[in-house]
């Protein structure tokens, strides 16, 4: 382990110097593997290891599926119709009952509730029938090469020459995503190195094959990542008319005593409990669309799985369907979302009024949400983060001048399998309960992008957000 985290925190320093040493096509590629095989040897890779990078080469097919990005400019709405179909809700009930003696077992010690880890393996993989059969390794020196991220790629490539060493898997079985994703709930090198658990006592860590293994690592990563116990996630709920919608935001946190006296009741129009249970207002298509209260394992634990909030929002609530919830409600009134192209336009304006928002890449995420929030204050609007066509047109008009720092920018998807038969229901939620866990200990960790397996009836190709 102190080899482990000696290395990574070498990667880590050199990352930063490597930075500058990018390519947007393979020139450049073969000097650039040399100089991670030193700095694999420097964090303690074997020669074994390191000489798998004697045969890596600068993959095309991986940076024209990094370009394909469509889904995640959807609404929460149609993403989770894509995403969601009643045999996969069926599956996820299915499988908790199946294995029910090591979801038991693995919520008494992590306290993560069975329908959680279901929602997540049923997304990511469609429960283990969509791993990907991409070479890992191959894939990750790529997008390390790539200079739209490389910061992110780097870490993970040593990080999967040092799991390699380890010998949970073989080089034939390092296969998955084409973003580097492995196994069942597919994780990052990474993450397989500092989470992956034994869970099933054969002397291997193997999150492609083994259920306890895939079911117990979930849970432990989520721990890590800040779930609580005996807390709820995600909530339902009604808003009224007129709120001071500033406060509905991801980033901020009310009592439910204060939503309560803000008008904000329960899905069936039953009053909220007014406790002092800390909770965000997320309007995920705006004041007039879907409401919930989200709860910090919502805010901690599923926007550190991935940091889209149209993905957390549906894995949270497909795990709170799967737990026997009921549909969710389109909100007030009819919502029409922006399209691909005016978000770009929304984006490219907000870009020339001084808000780094990023990518222009059409998708509403932390950059464009701050920066939709700063001019709707500004321009006296209800300041709910959601660009409506009404918003849009009057950001296009607006010279307000504005600034968002680059922390608040989105990153992260993660690999999720197609669903079959989408339905025509939506999602509600609902907390769960689970006993106490111990807390995990915190590292620091390397950021993460993740890939997106698309259904085919949305995309050709696949995604990362």
């Amino acid at each position: 382990m102190r080899i482990l985290l000696a290395g990574i925190a070498f990667t880590l320093m050199a990352t930063a110097s490597l930075a500058a040493t990018c390519g947007d096509t393979g020139a450049g590629f073969e000097p650039f593997i040399a100089g991670m095989k030193k700095e694999a040897a420097a964090a303690g890779v074997s020669k074994r290891s390191i000489a798998v990078l004697d045969s890596v080469t600068y993959d095309t097919a991986i940076i024209r599926k990094d370009r394909a990005q469509t889904i995640f400019s959807d609404s929460f709405l149609v993403f989770q119709k894509k995403m969601i179909s009643n045999a996969r809700l069926q599956r996820g009930r299915d499988k908790i009952a199946q294995h029910k003696a090591i979801f038991d077992k693995v919520q008494k010690q992590f306290g993560v509730p069975p329908a959680v880890i279901a929602a997540f393996w049923a997304l990511e993989t469609d429960f283990g029938a969509v791993t990907g059969d991409f070479p890992t390794i191959q894939s990750i020196a790529t997008l390390a090469w790539d200079c739209r991220r490389p910061e992110k790629f780097r870490p993970q490539l040593v990080a999967a020459l040092q799991l390699l060493d380890k010998g949970d898997l073989t080089l034939a079985e390092f296969k998955g995503a084409w973003a580097g994703e492995i196994g069942q709930t597919q994780f990052m090198a990474w993450d397989y190195n500092e989470s992956a658990l034994d869970y099933d006592g054969d002397g291997k860590r193997d999150l492609r094959n083994s259920v306890p293994d895939v079911i117990a690592s979930t849970a432990n990563l989520l721990r890590k990542h800040g779930w609580q116990p005996n807390q709820p996630w995600l909530q339902e709920v009604k808003v009224p008319a007129e709120l001071p919608w500033k406060e509905a935001d991801i980033a901020i946190q009310h009592p439910r005593s204060q939503w309560a006296k803000w008008g904000v009741v329960a899905a069936n129009g039953n009053p909220i409990k007014a406790d002092g249970m800390k909770a965000s207002l997320l309007l995920p298509m705006g004041r007039n669309g879907p409401a919930f209260l989200a709860y910090t394992n919502f805010t901690k634990a599923y926007l550190k799985w991935n940091e889209s909030l149209v993905y957390s929002t549906t894995a949270a609530y497909l795990a709170t369907r799967i737990a026997g919830a009921e549909p969710v409600g389109r909100g007030r009134a009819e919502v029409h979302h922006p399209t691909y192209e005016e978000i770009v336009q929304l984006q490219t304006k907000l870009q020339k009024l001084g808000y780094d928002v990023g990518k222009l890449d059409g998708k509403i995420g932390k950059g464009t949400r701050y920066a939709v929030k700063d001019q709707q204050i500004k321009l006296g609007l209800p300041a709910d983060s959601y660009p409506s066509h009404e918003v849009i047109a009057a950001i296009v008009k607006s010279t307000h001048k504005g600034h968002i720092p680059a922390s608040m920018l989105e990153d992260g998807a993660r690999t999720m399998a197609p669903a079959e038969a989408p339905d025509e229901t939506m999602a509600e939620t609902a907390p769960d309960a689970a006993p106490e866990a111990p807390a995990p200990v915190k590292k620091q960790k390397p950021a993460k992008k993740k890939a997106v397996i698309l259904p085919e009836s949305v995309d050709e190709g696949n995604s990362l957000y």
